[in-house]
């Protein structure tokens, strides 16, 4: 068993004693706006403190009505709001956990025409411009967190976490960037960051202790005009004259040009900023952003850049990681792939965050728990996320499975996704599936490829038919001609592409192909190369911690796609990670064209049409990226004998690789059977 005992070590921050060094990070869910929210958060909540994580903290709570995220978002200004927020406290303290309330003012990112900021400037992801608070107001909102400080105790919180990260209010007034002003709050250094220590030592002096009061500091902004490392560390140490317990450290404004969380940032790439807050006090330091592994958190603290890790995302994906992680069992762990698409893009659309890898959660209340009245045969055809993840759950509910998959390995297409550059995560996911698959001692016939008489030769309870998509075939001269190339042959392998490329459609498999055939592997695994191609200084000795960004300096070839929509390429890919992949493909010079019909492929290449316009692109491949269909031929045969199989996923809806969809309703049916 690996030794991991620094994260598993008690840690004393002000008068409260953690189990362990493993925080839940603060993470806006949206629950709100379902019904029975409160049931629903304290259900999520009550989940990872039963998890055994070592601390939780809320989602941010604005202090007053400008400050919200959105309209309707959460707000807590008032005593009538305690009774629901004691559903949330009891829940997790009765589940044996600690739970902070984070108070999160969202300045001029607050999508509410009554948003305000230190000075006025809209901030570009916001259609809204803000109000330039007066110094009365910036008083009366410092009053304002006091307050709320003050109903979270009533409320029964373990304590509270002030927001001074990614470009919030709190943020705007420390950065030169945002802050303008020429009164008491603006201009030099220490009065920029009078308002965030007026804020701490208010709060200080209103809970007193023993009640834990965090402060989560922007360790680099990551934007022109944000702090440089020295002045972060010098503000690190006022905070904690002014009061704080322990410093939270957050990375990057969420309107920088620099990725902070997403898969093809390297885990824990962050940590000469968090080293930089940690080397300059005495209070216990926390680190963030891309820590998905029991091994990455144990590393940071046993060498000496934090003292306890807080980790959201790989809450979402698994709640008993921490307990896990004392059990010696985190083969067994449900990493988060930082995929995003459950959670942070969900919430940029404004809708509710879940999981891809766990939808159970934030939706814990529609999914019972506990073995099934009466244990079944079930036969599984297709081992990709649908049939994985409904014979994982069907397993762990009592029931006996058969797992039929025709190649020599599980994965289904997730085998495809692992091998583009930035989805090395994936290789976590299929970890998870194959060592649960095994554990629960679910039947896998690999190399078999079920048949209907396979089928019901055998005494099966139920049929589930997972056999995903096939890749779809555009109907147009020379589509059989040796240039033309499914995406599954060149992401396998099994082609080897030319120097001259067409890519055939732009959803997000023509994309992977694209970015597997600019061959960045590196950028995601390794801190380096990943600062130069984003142009992050990693000294953070200029401000905002932003350097020059590294040219393309990967494969030679010349890559152009098409689609036939007559919209920018991509502008269907995730809110959070689409316009990351964007960015590197047209620092690539990969050429993209929209509204092409396709004539022919011949000797010559591409014949295409564009506006009326006939072109012939020379190319020595034409990778076909152009949908798929679903693969339901063993569903109908099985329908034609009369039986009555369940069919999921891809087999059920084809679409883009659509691992989210699948793996929510697979799950959603084993609970049922």
């Amino acid at each position: 068993m690996e030794t991991l005992q620094n994260v598993l070590t008690p840690l004393t921050v002000g008068a409260t004693v953690l189990p362990n060094r493993m925080v839940m990070g603060a993470m806006h869910t949206r629950l709100e706006t379902l019904d029975r929210p409160h049931e629903r958060l304290a259900a999520f909540y009550a989940a990872r403190a039963a998890g055994e994580i070592g601390l939780i903290l809320s989602g941010g709570f604005s202090p007053n009505p400008e400050g919200v995220m959105e309209e309707g978002g959460p707000l807590f200004n008032g005593r009538s709001q305690l009774d629901e927020h004691r559903v949330v406290t009891r829940a997790v303290h009765d589940a044996g956990g600690k739970i902070v309330l984070q108070i999160l003012h969202a300045g001029r990112y607050a999508k509410v025409p009554e948003c305000v900021a230190p000075s006025p400037g809209k901030a570009r992801i916001n259609s809204f411009a803000p109000h330039a608070l007066s110094t009365e107001e910036v008083w009366r909102t410092i009053g304002d967190f006091v307050e709320t400080a003050a109903l979270a105790m009533e409320a029964g919180y373990d304590g509270v976490e002030i927001m001074g990260s990614e470009g919030y209010l709190v943020n705007e007034f420390t950065a030169e960037r945002t802050n303008q002003r020429t009164d008491e709050f603006g201009g030099s250094f220490d009065a920029r960051i009078r308002f965030p220590l007026e804020i701490v030592r208010a709060v200080r002096e209103r809970l007193g202790r023993p009640p834990m009061l965090i402060y989560r500091i922007s360790s680099i902004d990551l934007v022109e005009g944000g702090m440089i490392g020295l002045d972060v560390a010098a503000f690190a140490r006022q905070i904690e004259a002014a009061g704080a317990d322990l410093i939270n450290t957050g990375v990057g404004w969420h309107e920088s040009a620099v990725p902070t969380i997403a898969a093809t940032v390297p885990r824990a790439v962050w940590r000469d900023a968090i080293r930089n807050v940690r080397q300059a006090v005495s209070i216990p330091v926390m680190a963030s952003n891309r820590i998905n592994t029991p091994q990455v958190a144990e590393d940071l603290i046993a060498s000496g850049v934090a003292d306890l890790v807080s980790m959201a995302r790989p809450l979402l994906a698994d709640p008993e990681f921490a307990k896990k992680t004392r059990l010696g069992i985190v083969d067994e762990i449900n990493t988060c792939i930082a995929c995003n698409q459950a959670c942070l893009d969900r919430i940029f659309t404004e809708r509710t965050a879940t999981c891809l890898v766990n939808p159970r959660a934030g939706r814990e209340i529609e999914f019972p728990i506990g073995i099934a009245a009466a244990s079944r045969r079930i036969a599984v055809v297709g081992g990709g996320p649908a049939g994985m993840a409904f014979a994982i759950n069907a397993s762990e509910r009592g029931h006996r499975v058969t797992l039929f998959e025709a190649e020599h390995q599980v994965g289904g297409q997730l085998n495809l996704a692992k091998a583009v550059p930035g989805k090395a995560e994936f290789h976590e996911m299929l970890r998870y599936f194959r060592v649960r698959l095994d554990k629960l001692g679910v039947t896998l016939r690999l190399g078999e490829l079920a048949t209907v008489e396979t089928l019901t030769g055998e005494d099966f309870d139920e049929i589930v038919i997972a056999t995903g998509v096939r890749p779809r075939v555009p109907d147009f001269p020379g589509i059989d001609h040796p240039k033309a190339v499914s995406y599954i042959d060149v992401l396998t392998g099994k082609v080897v592409v030319g120097q001259r490329v067409a890519i055939i459609g732009a959803g997000g498999i023509g994309f992977d192909v694209a970015e597997f055939l600019l061959g960045d592997a590196q950028e995601s695994l390794d801190a380096q190369a990943f600062f130069r191609s984003w142009g992050v200084d990693v000294a953070n000795a200029v401000p905002g911690g932003l350097a020059t960004a590294a040219g393309h300096a990967g494969t030679k070839r010349s890559v152009h796609m098409f689609q036939r929509k007559a919209e920018p390429l991509g502008k269907r890919l995730g809110k959070s990670t689409g316009w990351i992949l964007k960015a590197k493909l047209r620092k690539a010079n990969i050429a993209m064209t929209a509204g092409a019909s396709y004539d022919a492929i011949d000797d010559e290449g591409l014949h295409y049409t564009v506006d009326g316009k006939a072109h012939v692109l020379p190319v020595d491949h034409v990778v076909l990226c152009a949908g798929q269909d679903s693969n339901r031929d063993l569903y109908e045969h099985l329908r034609a004998k009369g039986l009555e199989p369940r069919v999921i996923g891809g087999a059920d809806v084809a679409s883009e690789l659509d691992a989210l969809r699948a793996i929510d309703q697979a799950t959603r049916l084993a609970v049922t059977v």
